[in-house]
């Protein structure tokens, strides 16, 4: 379904969009439906190339290797001489340094410089965040096995050990002892996988481990206000990892608690810059009171996105799209509708197996009324990965409810139901 705007002046409004994956690929897909003409730059290799089905939203695609910024910057710049865009957009969080930089360069909208490191190392956000006077764990930063232990001397135990720039819990690990903490460095510091063909960074943050649930508050800034979404209850795994095996939009959370939360986001996104467009702001709630894990410049992952936009009504896709055009979310029609009061996603696992034959019981949840899609990730006789981070889930179930409390039952539920079969 179309549903276009008009361009800028005798042509359509033209944006470039930098290796869309996950939640970024909706900005593809709904800058085509707004009538817009899609540029895309992919290196067009391995997790950094357009999904299937996704060619026919795009006009022109541009392959560039993106991790190189300077490839990067000379081939948006050539195309922009030849084609103006109306804006340039980060398809993935790991791009946001790289295209913020880049906007200003061409005279289009985007994040202050300043905001490039505040919202991407996690140290540098804590410290800001600090500043402003705003609850944040105890934390140290390191980046040799000798830094690590003293900063673990400084923090005590337990303590969180996590990469200051990554993201989907990748090496994020709780340490209840000097062992754990050594062992949990050194498997970082091995890991010589790729994400998005960035190699991992062995600097660190070694920060004190906050009890409490866990909760994102997804939403946008725009002309100076700050709107929260939705506040997400995040389910999580087992420790000593922090797996998330699913979300529900909205959470539970009492409104005095909503109030507080909302009003010490507003000082996070204030503390590291983040001026216009979506944020996804990570925190746990001690006591009620929150504290930041982290925040980014982007929409959220793991389909966060699509359950906002079911239970809320907004896009929080064509959000962006506007932010980085200088134009208002209504401009781009971002109230889309609400179609369920409580949306939520459950992501199963293979807890002990390396790899399964049958998910039984799986025939059973796509059935059943409340889950309106199910997915393989990793299918049978494939080699699962260890439950560290999200790179272990095998696949997913999204489901409407009637409220939190229900999809909290139900998001027990489908868990029950799907079992691996060796």
């Amino acid at each position: 379904m179309s549903d276009s705007l008009p361009g800028t002046g005798e042509r359509r409004t033209r944006v470039l969009i930098v290796e869309p994956v996950s939640s970024g690929t909706r900005m593809v897909e709904d800058a085509h439906r707004l009538g817009f003409e899609v540029v895309v730059a992919s290196a067009g290799v391995d997790d950094r190339s357009l999904p299937p089905g996704f060619e026919g939203f795009v006009d022109t695609l541009l392959t560039v290797d993106t991790n190189d910024e300077r490839a990067l910057a000379d081939a948006v710049t050539a195309f922009h001489a030849a084609h103006p865009l109306d804006a340039l957009v980060p398809g993935a969080e790991f791009y946001i340094p790289a295209v913020t930089r880049l906007v200003h360069r061409l005279g289009l909208p985007g994040l202050p410089l300043e905001a490039v490191d505040l919202v991407r190392n996690k140290a540098l956000m804590r410290e800001r965040t600090a500043a402003a006077g705003l609850r944040v764990p105890r934390h140290v930063r390191a980046g040799t096995p000798e830094e690590v232990e003293r900063a673990a001397a400084t923090i005590g135990f337990p303590c969180v050990i996590k990469p200051v720039e990554s993201s989907g819990s990748i090496h994020v690990r709780r340490a209840d002892t000097a062992g754990e903490l050594r062992a949990a460095f050194e498997e970082l510091a091995g890991d010589r996988r790729l994400d998005l063909g960035f190699a991992m960074d062995t600097r660190v943050v070694v920060e004190e481990y906050v009890t409490g649930p866990e909760f994102s508050a997804d939403g946008y800034v725009h002309d100076g206000e700050v709107v929260v979404l939705s506040v997400t209850r995040k389910l999580l795994g087992p420790e000593p990892y922090f797996v998330e095996l699913g979300h529900i939009v909205p959470s539970a959370v009492p409104a005095p608690v909503l109030d507080r939360i909302t009003e010490y986001v507003r000082g996070v996104t204030e503390a590291v810059r983040i001026t216009s467009g979506p944020f996804h702001c990570e925190l746990r709630l001690p006591g009620d009171e929150p504290v930041l894990i982290e925040i980014a410049a982007r929409l959220p992952g793991d389909r966060i996105t699509e359950l906002v936009q079911l239970s809320t009504g907004t896009s929080m896709s064509r959000v962006m799209l506007a932010a980085y055009l200088g134009r208002t979310p209504e401009e781009l029609r971002a109230e889309v509708g609400r179609q369920v009061k409580c949306a939520g996603i459950r992501y199963f696992t293979a807890p002990g197996l390396t790899s399964y034959t049958e998910l039984k019981g799986w025939d059973e949840v796509a059935a059943r009324p409340e889950v309106t899609e199910t997915g393989v990730v990793i299918g049978p006789g494939e080699e699962i990965p260890p439950l560290h981070d999200f790179r272990g889930r095998i696949g997913y179930a999204l489901f409407a409810a009637d409220s939190p409390e229900q999809a909290r039952e139900i998001w027990q539920s489908l868990g029950e139901t799907v079992v691996p079969v060796l």
